[in-house]
């Protein structure tokens, strides 16, 4: 069920992606226009990532996901009535305030069933449905386009989601036994913003700060990038766009099996979830060479195999909340990191539409290949031992 809503979560995000390059013609935008609209989702997905971590938290994942899919499908079939660049970035704001609970909420309630040695797979298994949803989106709303026009594209990919509420409410219950090994609950009970205490949630926010702009960019400006600077008909992005996200699906399972694997023969927790993420942000430097690429199935290939190792890093990250925290804070904890990844994203493409209206995507890739690597560092200079572990010494 977490993999189809996560499934269902891009295909509502990639539908305007997929068509910005025929909306923009229409209703006349700059890449500066564009890069506003998605301030207006990234805003937006900003400030209820901490909330909805929160609220997931008081009122329970079932009902808690119930209310957030409803919220962002209903947001997601509004884009139809836009416009105008102003009209698509209300519709864009009202979506990312409910697309922003899927992920605390997910993670909480892997926490609330897996013990440590298969989370980051259960994670990586649920969030491949993004990759999923952005591999089936280019075909899927170009052909709706090509039958029924661009409005009929969000209003039917925005209705998915009301389907599987129904199922979510007809089946799903909270586990019986939760895992022994999940992280002990302190003697009191913690305020949201005593969270912030922690060293290990700075480091969160700080790596996801910087590493999640990346998956945003090619999310966002792929189709863009291939219209633009790689000359792609609308057919064509249909035909390749989707290649960058299934090799980023492979990597969601890669990446969970990964450091599972290490676990599993013994290494610690932390060590094992820690080198999986260093090597996943010394091999994101591959987007810099697909910007100087020639031929245009090479800087796919490049971007591909960002994509690819960007998910292996996103299965492990997403994984360490549940690692460090105990299960009543998982929810509130992936939260505040996804708020950090929300305003990273938000500053990153306000700055790519500024960077590339100014001069080209050069700097963005550049940059792009970079900021992985202090994300990096930001894990390993702040994650050393639970915080549980280290009040009890």
């Amino acid at each position: 069920m977490l993999f189809l809503a996560t499934v269902i979560n891009y295909l509502d995000r990639q539908a305007l992606s997929i068509l910005a390059p025929e909306l923009r013609d229409r209703f006349h935008m700059t890449n500066v226009d564009y890069s506003h609209i998605l301030f207006a989702f990234l805003l937006a997905y900003l400030i209820m990532q901490g909330v909805s971590g929160r609220l997931m938290d008081k009122l329970g994942t079932r009902r808690g996901f119930s209310l957030t899919i409803a919220w962002w499908s209903a947001a997601a079939m509004l884009h139809a009535l836009a416009t105008s660049a102003r009209s698509f970035g209300a519709c864009r704001f009202l979506l990312g305030m409910g697309e922003a609970g899927n992920w605390p909420g997910g993670v909480k309630v892997v926490s609330e069933w897996f013990p440590a040695r298969e989370r980051a797979f259960a994670i990586g298994l649920f969030n491949s449905g993004s990759t999923l949803g952005a591999v089936i989106a280019p075909p899927l709303v170009v052909g709706i386009v090509s039958l029924w026009g661009w409005q009929a594209a969000f209003l039917m990919t925005g209705s998915i989601g009301f389907a599987w509420l129904v199922l979510w409410v007809a089946t799903v219950r909270p586990p019986l036994h939760p895992p022994e090994d999940v992280p002990p609950a302190p003697a009191t009970q913690r305020r949201w913003l005593d969270l912030l205490r922690y060293r290990e949630v700075w480091a969160l926010v700080g790596s996801r700060l910087l590493s999640d702009p990346v998956w945003w960019f090619y999310v966002f400006w792929l189709p863009e990038y291939l219209r633009r600077a790689r000359h792609f008909t609308l057919a064509e992005i249909g035909y390749f766009a989707w290649i960058p996200f299934l090799t980023a699906g492979l990597g969601c399972i890669a990446g969970g099996m990964a450091s599972g694997w290490l676990i599993r023969r013994g290494w610690r927790v932390l060590p094992a979830r820690k080198i999986v993420m260093a090597v996943s942000a010394l091999a994101m430097l591959s987007g810099i060479p697909a910007v100087f690429a020639a031929a245009a199935w090479a800087a796919l290939a490049w971007i591909s195999t960002v994509t690819l190792f960007y998910s292996v890093w996103s299965a492990n990250i997403l994984t360490l909340a549940a690692d460090l925290f105990p299960q009543h804070e998982v929810a509130s904890v992936s939260g505040l990191s996804g708020a950090g990844a929300a305003f990273g994203g938000l500053c990153f493409n306000l700055l790519v539409g500024a960077l590339v209206d100014r001069f080209s995507y050069v700097p963005v890739f550049l940059l792009a290949g970079v900021m992985p690597l202090v994300a990096a560092a930001f894990i390993f200079a702040g994650i050393r031992e639970r915080p549980m572990e280290r009040s009890s010494t």
